[in-house]
């Protein structure tokens, strides 16, 4: 059982993502913008951060450069609308592992967890 941060300023995707996760994943925290993810990944060292792309006061690039930066083993999944393919990229220059495309279906978010984390 993954422990599991979730970052998304949307409380609906949030909620979302929490229902298909806590079946098999613990989730440690839900945050809503950047530097609480930063804050909390320091505080609480999830296995994997689920990360929203587009966020207030610091994105999900940006916060994933800062956690990547600081613990070069963290694992993080971007969460992104379709047709963010250039964010993606960045993202993954950023660090990120993975991502999965909003609107979430469960069996893509737990296979882009296990292609992840495996």
């Amino acid at each position: 059982m993954a422990e599991v941060l979730i970052a998304d300023d949307s409380e609906f995707m949030r909620n979302l993502l929490g229902e298909i996760l806590e079946e098999d994943h613990q989730i440690v925290a839900e945050v809503e913008n950047g530097v609480e993810a930063t804050e909390m990944y320091a505080e609480t060292t999830p296995d994997l951060v689920m990360m929203d792309i587009v966020m207030p006061i610091k994105d999900g690039i940006e916060a994933t450069a800062a956690i990547t930066d600081s613990d070069p083993d963290a694992t993080v999944i971007m969460c992104t609308s379709v047709g963010q393919e250039e964010k993606m990229k960045e993202a993954v220059k950023a660090g990120a592992a993975g991502y999965i495309t909003k609107p979430f279906q469960k069996p893509a978010v737990v296979d882009a967890i296990q292609e992840t984390i495996a």
